[in-house]
């Protein structure tokens, strides 16, 4: 979906995505360009993710089936924000922050 994220957000207004997979370049450029934000779900959560949402309606796209993009009304998702509103991905800044805290470890226990 990475290749059609610039023109959903740009087209539709759309504040937010969710899904369970990493975002690439061209998405993350999009997300930041239009303030929007990508949301990623635990896979093999979908019971706890879809006891959050209250209402949900098809706003577009609805030949897509799964895929089409949805409106809903949510109560306690749990979600992380996995790339922000100025395109910053916890996919690059989370290996980026274990990986020096692991090197740090090294260092303490002379590992």
């Amino acid at each position: 979906m990475d290749k059609f994220t610039r023109t959903m957000l740009e087209k539709t207004g759309l504040l937010g995505m969710i899904g369970k997979a990493e975002r690439g370049p061209a998405a993350i450029e999009a997300i930041r360009d239009n303030e929007s934000v990508y949301l990623m779900a635990v896979g093999g959560a979908a019971y706890l993710v879809a006891q959050a949402i209250k209402a949900a309606e098809v706003v577009a796209f609805p030949e897509l089936g799964m895929e089409a993009i949805y409106e809903f009304e949510l109560e306690d998702m749990p979600v992380t924000v996995a790339v922000d509103h100025k395109g910053t991905s916890v996919h690059k800044t989370g290996p980026e922050l274990w990986s020096r805290k692991i090197s740090q470890q090294e260092v303490e226990f002379n590992i």
